[in-house]
């Protein structure tokens, strides 16, 4: 490709992200989990486009209604509720969503909305069973930090997501009501970047301060677009941006071909969907503004500076700061990594009851249940359904009050998991090293002339964890060279 001089092209680009946040539906009291078992029931629809309150139809409804598509929505009774089916009206808002929405904002530096109204958003292309999606602005007048300066956050609202899409055609779509109604968190930036690794970090630094909050991971549980516009050319918005890899390319690509749409006389935005190499295809006419009307079923959502300053003494920390703490505890960078991937909460819990064994409760958390998964072909939750929390807990209590030494930590983990009950498994039967010299020097003199790590497997071998590793090393050195 051509080098380009984005100052000289007048690139502007902002950033759309949504992220699911980890907690109930947003308007209703059904669970947030996707499910892969066969639906139990399907209703179907049809995309009717209706004047907004402008009284204007809007031009991307148009569109899409005059596709003449039969919208299928399948669903299960079990978890799913007549809210879904827009057949019943919403309930209040889920207070821990907005709890993490608020969070979330306040980390961005944003100004919080203390009364601020439910909207409805017409949905073109039929993924929610009512036609529209429910919104509400929750904070405005953010900023990022990068290293090209700060970035505006123009808006964050909360709003639900859309029904998963199974499969479409020109026709027929087929939609899953599981993810419809998940709440999503809405970040907007302002069009204030101006060259693709600027974008990139932003777009970065904002996934830090979501993944520090309690949101889903995984693959479909963030989606970024990205918005952008060289001069003389009206603003097109490119979705699914999220591929780290490929930012800079499909920045590029799309400069290139806007301005080889402007020697062509056309400069008319629209929305366009990522591909994998870089570059983007149409997928419907840019919407316009009447898509926004009042939700009716709702009332004023009023937030007090009372919460707000509640918020504020709770907000999570970084990902650097807590690392950064991690490292005091004395992890090593391979297991802050391992327990930054989803194992935090259980270390915080288990490190307040042994403070000063921070690699020991790592460990615990993270290797060795990974490495009991591999020896006995079991699932990671396998694992952690047997060795839960309170299990773990009680076995550094031994350690604290130094009835377990640590050196016995791996083997009780390792008959929980073959079964033994936890009162037994906390039975560490000790050798006092007497014995231990004894059956030592018994081992030398059998086999002479070995290093000392291999007389340490033969000695832990016969004595099957019932001793002090650190304390038969030390006998060993000794008795080894005496022989």
């Amino acid at each position: 490709m051509v080098e380009i001089d984005y100052a000289k092209v007048g690139l502007k680009a902002g950033l759309e992200i949504h992220q699911q946040l980890d907690t109930g539906k947003l308007f209703c009291r059904c669970p947030s989990f996707l499910r892969q078992d066969e639906p139990q029931f399907i209703i179907k629809r049809r995309l009717h486009a209706v004047a907004g309150e402008s009284g204007e139809v809007d031009v991307a409804a148009k569109h899409e209604a005059g596709q003449d598509r039969e919208f299928s929505y399948e669903g299960y009774r079990d978890s799913n509720c007549l809210i879904e089916l827009d057949e019943e009206p919403p309930r209040e808002i889920d207070s821990e969503a907005l709890k993490i929405g608020l969070q979330i904002a306040l980390l961005l530096n944003c100004e919080i909305y203390q009364t601020t109204q439910v909207m409805r958003k017409t949905v073109i292309d039929g993924s929610n069973t009512s036609g529209f999606q429910r919104t509400l602005l929750i904070a405005k007048n953010g900023y990022v930090e990068t290293s090209f300066g700060k970035v505006r956050v123009d808006t964050i609202a909360l709003e639900e997501d859309a029904a998963r899409i199974v499969n479409k055609d020109e026709k027929k779509a087929v939609f899953r009501l599981d993810r419809l109604g998940i709440p999503l968190v809405e970040i907007v930036t302002a069009p204030d970047m101006n060259a693709p690794e600027q974008i990139k970090e932003t777009a970065l630094k904002i996934g830090e301060i979501l993944r520090a909050c309690k949101v889903k991971r995984g693959i479909g549980t963030i989606r970024q677009d990205v918005n952008i516009n060289v001069k003389g050319h009206n603003r097109v918005e490119i979705k699914g941006f999220q591929e780290p890899r490929i930012m800079i390319l499909t920045v590029d690509k799309e400069i290139e071909r806007q301005l080889g749409e402007i020697k062509e006389g056309k400069t008319t935005g629209e929305v366009r969907k990522s591909l994998e190499d870089g570059g983007s295809e149409f997928l419907r006419p840019m919407p316009g503004s009447a898509r926004m009307y009042p939700e009716t079923d709702l009332p004023l959502l009023k937030i007090s500076r009372d919460k707000i300053n509640e918020i504020k003494k709770s907000l999570p920390k970084m990902r650097t700061e807590i690392r950064d703490e991690l490292k005091k505890k004395g992890l090593n960078d391979e297991l802050i990594g391992l327990v930054l991937d989803g194992k935090l909460e259980k270390f915080e819990f288990l490190i307040s009851i042994a403070p000063r064994e921070g690699p020991l409760v790592g460990k615990m958390v993270t290797l060795w249940q990974n490495e009991l998964a591999s020896k006995y072909k079991k699932k990671s939750e396998e694992i952690e359904s047997v060795l839960y929390e309170d299990k773990l807990a009680l076995i550094l209590e031994g350690v604290a009050q130094g009835k377990i030494g640590v050196e016995d930590v791996r083997g009780i983990m390792q008959k929980l998991v073959e079964g033994v009950e936890l009162q037994t498994a906390l039975k560490v039967e000790k050798i006092d090293n007497n014995a231990v010299e004894e059956e030592i020097m018994k081992i030398v003199k059998e086999k002479p002339g070995l290093r000392a790590n291999a007389y340490m497997g033969l000695v832990m071998a016969k004595m099957k964890g019932k001793i002090d590793a650190k304390k038969a090393m030390e006998i060993i050195k000794r008795v080894a060279g005496k022989v």
